[in-house]
């Protein structure tokens, strides 16, 4: 399979939400959903930092303040947007040292996927085509501990919370989509995962791990390229809801989107409900779905 924005069908007339679009990943979909003739929605949690992506992009993009470590931020951006076609939870942070988020929850799981489940909750009676959801190959490390998702009880190690947290991306995409489709909604559900791009979170684990990581990029592909998963994910007819999409060469590090595979863990359907039922009560986010339940 060969794909590239070249790809992207014309985007006039849709309007995309990108959670962390000032750099990276982020950044190189809304330039180039900007390009295909998308109204972009740049939410950050520094608007200044967006301002140089909208301006690339010109008067097809807006900004949002959006602070996914603060559910008060993320219900302050939900009640400010209006309809939008495609939401892509795209923002995260990566194997930092331990911290905590406004409400007190493990700063990797609260942002990378509470803020997600509480931001898609409250948009979804708004979106009318599609949820991307990014997840990561480093979901292969994760377990996903119902008891103590937030490191209160156990020791706090950095890889492994990355992992739970990417692992939990995949589990809430999956099961989004068999909600979705057990009520009878047309709006898809899909996650995908960049390879190994070279991005800023390499740089921000306060750690030594920045300097092994950035002698990685140089082997790793470009953040343009590590966005098409994502970008074909969001755009394409032929994205299917429930589907996981990434690279297709060198072990799914690299090379153009398709279909991939996800980890046994990641198909649980009994931590997948329990995970979806924490994450409601931990954000005060139900999700209010027509017709039957999953």
């Amino acid at each position: 399979m060969t794909w590239t924005t070249a790809d992207i069908p014309d985007q006039t007339g849709r309007k995309i939400l990108i959670t962390g679009a000032n750099s990276g990943l982020g950044e190189e979909a809304a330039l180039a959903l900007g390009a295909a003739g998308a109204e972009v929605i740049l939410a950050c949690r520094t608007v200044s930092k967006a301002e140089p992506v909208a301006a690339r992009i010109g008067a097809g993009a807006s900004i949002t303040e959006l602070d996914l470590a603060d559910l008060s931020s993320v219900q302050a951006c939900a009640e400010r947007t209006g309809p939008i076609d495609v939401l892509i939870n795209n923002a995260g942070v990566m194997a930092v040292p331990e911290a905590r988020t406004a409400e007190g929850y493990e700063m990797q799981f609260g942002t990378n996927h509470l803020g997600h489940f509480a931001l898609t909750g409250l948009l979804l009676p708004k979106i009318s085509d599609r949820v991307v959801t990014m997840s990561s190959s480093m979901h292969q490390i994760g377990k996903i501990n119902l008891e103590d998702p937030n490191y209160r009880e156990r020791r706090y190690s950095r890889w492994p919370a990355y992992g739970q947290s990417k692992l939990a991306n995949l589990l809430f995409g999956y099961e989004l989509a068999a909600r979705l489709r057990a009520s009878g909604s047309s709006v898809k559900s899909i996650v995908a995962h960049p390879g190994y791009a070279a991005t800023e979170l390499q740089s921000h684990t306060d750690s030594i791990w920045d300097r092994f990581m950035g002698i990685g990029n140089l082997a790793a592909q470009s953040a343009a390229d590590g966005a098409l998963p994502g970008l074909y994910a969001a755009t394409s007819p032929q994205a299917r809801s429930g589907a996981f999409y990434g690279p297709t060469k060198f072990g799914g590090m690299r090379g153009a989107p398709g279909p991939a595979k996800s980890n046994k863990r990641s198909h649980d359907e009994l931590v997948a409900a329990g995970l979806w039922d924490l994450s409601e009560s931990l954000t005060g986010v139900h999700y209010a779905f027509s017709g039957a339940e999953r």
